[in-house]
């Protein structure tokens, strides 16, 4: 996911800890230690996207968060934190800001079994054995940006995109609908059984 992050500095740092401080579970950060990021996101007016990450910590610590002044709400990997602020926000979504919306999307709510990723390149895989130089290249060519198809006359957005799930790369559908619900159909597995890492989150 392309993120346009920028770096708090020590005095926002504090400030911005005091209020998303109380919220974070089962430990709180130190303004010492820890480095808060941030970016806004197009489709959020308000609110503004944290980053919270503590490598002191043993195993390291991250979290996030979608804040304005008096409310805070922590990334927990469900999308009911995101259909919640969706709501609140509320949500505005057209032709420019619905696909940063999808990987936002994609990228910080995970499933049971895991997160659906979204793929656009060969290099947002992240490989436990790299393939060789062929089998790279056609796989890049078969790779595709995240693609707005149309909006149809019930504002519902439809787009494409190649994801990964555990070990398999396949095509889909996804529909997103004008208050920020999102859907998948028509599942086109390309690969299976690649070499990749197993996603982390947190």
């Amino acid at each position: 996911m392309i993120e346009d992050w920028q770096k708090l500095d020590s005095e926002k740092t504090v400030r911005i800890l005091g209020e998303i401080n109380p919220y974070l579970e089962p430990i709180q950060f130190d303004p010492n230690t820890v480095t808060i990021r941030s970016q806004k996101l197009s489709f959020y007016k308000e609110y503004t996207f944290f980053e919270l990450t503590d490598i002191s910590a043993i195993p390291g610590a991250r979290k996030y968060a979608i804040y304005k002044p008096g409310e805070v709400n922590v990334i927990n990997w469900t999308n009911q934190i995101i259909y919640e602020i969706n709501e609140k926000a509320p949500i505005l979504l057209n032709k420019e800001s619905v696909s940063r919306y999808v990987r936002f999307f994609f990228n910080y709510v995970r499933g049971r079994h895991g997160r659906f990723l979204i793929i656009e390149t060969i290099d947002d895989i992240r490989w436990q054995i790299e393939p060789p130089i062929q089998g790279r290249k056609v796989m890049q060519e078969m790779l595709e940006p995240i693609m707005l198809i149309d909006q149809n006359s019930e504002d519902v957005f439809n787009l494409e995109a190649f994801m990964i799930f555990k070990d398999s790369l396949f095509r889909t559908k996804i529909q997103v609908s004008s208050d920020g619900f999102v859907s998948m159909s028509d599942e086109d597995l390309k690969i299976e059984g690649m070499p990749v890492l197993q996603d982390s989150f947190g």
